[in-house]
């Protein structure tokens, strides 16, 4: 039988974990601080609405998925693991080290499944780009800088860097396989304090570099991560259609005397196993519950990306 998860949080993404859940055969209950909207949610899956004081004590229940406003998650979170429940906590997990820190220590203390809903980390290109990482397709990594840009959304809690970076934080640790040991941020406020613009400097202690580009104030959308190595560059732009998410550049840079020359080549557009990167994560949750295996999106991922985070938090233009 499958595990038994509930989800708490009926919004925009939680209905996605619902959605997904449901189709997966795992959805035992749904649940949320508006409970007539749970109630209605509930009814289309054909499940039960939980009071969310009720969720946490349930013996139905294996593990929850928590969706909520960042704000709350560290306190949820530390509920469930309390009564026995594997955790999936969207992004941010918390809104400090410390709160983060202490969920990841309470889950290992109690033997629980403690993992972060890093989506993109799940998506079938990025998981081909890493292997053309891990096979030396592209070389020695050198450069890697991401773009997430586009119009909205706007929390009242949240800026543009904690709302938008960790899906890109998330990838680049993946791929550098190390936290940076120097971060530079800026940022700038242009409808109240909260930061619409924020630019993030890597240097990382093996010798990559990297930047990072998040706003929710352009009038286009972009969700490029392209990757520099010393033999091939490959971009991972999610906008474009399926078969063409992943390219390959075998540009060449070589010195001659006292100059530096280059030649261009075509992309080359890498094919890749399809799968919705939400199914994916769910499966991999269902997968860990089971197995009592360590997520690939684990806590001290979601610790590393809060560091990132408060280290890149700085004083901004307004």
């Amino acid at each position: 039988m499958a595990p038994r998860i509930a989800v708490l949080g009926c919004g925009y993404w939680g209905s996605n974990h619902i959605r997904t859940l449901k189709g997966l055969g795992a959805l035992q209950a749904v649940s949320d601080a508006d409970h007539a909207r749970a109630e209605r949610i509930a009814k289309e899956h054909g499940v039960e609405a939980v009071a969310v004081d009720d969720l946490f004590t349930r013996s139905d229940i294996d593990g929850i998925v928590m969706a909520l406003p960042a704000q709350l998650h560290a306190q949820m979170a530390m509920r469930a693991i309390a009564n026995g429940k594997d955790v999936l906590v969207e992004k941010p997990i918390a809104l400090t080290v410390e709160d983060a820190e202490a969920e990841v220590k309470a889950a290992k203390d109690n033997g629980r499944i403690f993992m972060v809903g890093h989506v993109l980390r799940f998506h079938p290109a990025f998981e081909k780009l890493m292997e053309l990482v891990k096979s030396g397709e592209l070389g020695e990594l050198r450069y890697i800088h991401s773009h997430r840009v586009g119009l909205g959304k706007f929390h009242n809690e949240n800026d543009a860097l904690w709302d938008l970076a960790p899906h890109d934080l998330s990838m680049i640790l993946a791929l550098t396989g190390c936290e940076p040991s120097e971060v530079h941020g800026e940022g700038t406020a242009t409808l109240d304090h909260l930061s619409d613009f924020a630019h993030l400097h890597f240097k990382f202690p093996n010798g990559i570099r990297g930047h990072l580009f998040a706003s929710r104030l352009t009038p286009y959308r972009e969700r490029r991560l392209s990757v520099v190595g010393s033999k091939a560059m490959a971009v991972f732009d999610d906008m474009e259609p399926f078969e063409r998410k992943l390219a390959l550049y075998n540009h060449k840079v070589w010195r001659n005397n006292n100059a530096w020359e280059f030649s261009m080549a075509e992309a080359t557009h890498v094919k890749y196993e399809e799968g919705m990167p939400l199914t994916r994560e769910l499966e991999h949750f269902i997968h860990c519950i089971e197995t009592r295996e360590n997520p690939r999106t684990d806590g001290e991922e979601a610790i590393s990306v809060l560091r990132i985070l408060t280290a890149g938090t700085v004083k901004h233009d307004s």
